[in-house]
């Protein structure tokens, strides 16, 4: 099947804003957007709401640190025309997530299922904790972000290498806050927005001092 003509879980902008819009970053523990999600959420063609920003489509977001060092893993997707999101090609990212197909509805909770699959789906990694949530990611001033919504999770690990399965993904691997900083840095290089987004509250939950 066509990715465009797959059902994927959406909810109405004007209803997971109803209470209060954000732009950027907002932190777990104030409005519970996740369950405004879980309580009116449906389902739509890929390709009816991927131009539309009336829908957001939710993504589970997930960051991967390690126990120890609190190096957080990083990759950058292929600039080949043959990598299947044009909008995100050649981009630097922390993270990892994609759409709530239907078939994760099967489930009470298809945010976290559709994480867990996710994570078996892109990344080989030995053992890892139960994912936590740090908040949510709202980035309405780009393409990608106007028609999405990031539940932006933190995974802790002890393997000391995780492997992308993803073959269009040209490097991947552990890095440490000051590393991903220094890309962020510079001119020439591209990081998704919502990576950048996770970085202030991922620097927050690790206690990391500025410029450590």
């Amino acid at each position: 099947m066509n990715k465009f003509d797959k059902e994927i879980l959406v909810v109405d902008r004007a209803t997971l804003f109803a209470d209060s819009y954000f732009q950027g970053f907002a932190p777990a523990g104030n409005i519970d957007y996740a369950q405004i999600i879980h309580d009116n959420y449906f389902y739509r063609r890929r390709g009816d709401v991927e131009p539309d920003p009336m829908f957001k489509q939710p993504i589970a977001y997930v960051v991967f640190v390690h126990k120890e060092s609190k190096h957080i893993f990083t990759y950058q997707r292929s600039t080949t025309t043959s990598y299947h999101e044009q909008r995100l090609r050649g981009m630097w990212s922390w993270g990892i997530g994609g759409h709530i197909d239907k078939i994760d509805s099967n489930e009470s909770d298809p945010i976290m299922t559709s994480l867990y699959r996710e994570i078996s789906e892109e990344v080989d990694i030995e053992e890892f904790d139960p994912p936590v949530l740090l908040g949510y990611i709202n980035d309405d001033e780009t393409e990608v972000g106007a028609v999405h919504f990031g539940l932006l999770y933190m995974v802790s690990t002890s393997s000391k290498k995780i492997k992308p399965k993803d073959k269009e993904i040209s490097w991947g691997g552990f890095m440490s806050y000051d590393q991903i900083e220094e890309i962020c840095m510079l001119n020439d290089c591209n990081v998704e927005s919502w990576s950048e987004i996770a970085l202030e509250p991922l620097r927050r939950v690790l206690e990391l001092d500025e410029g450590e």
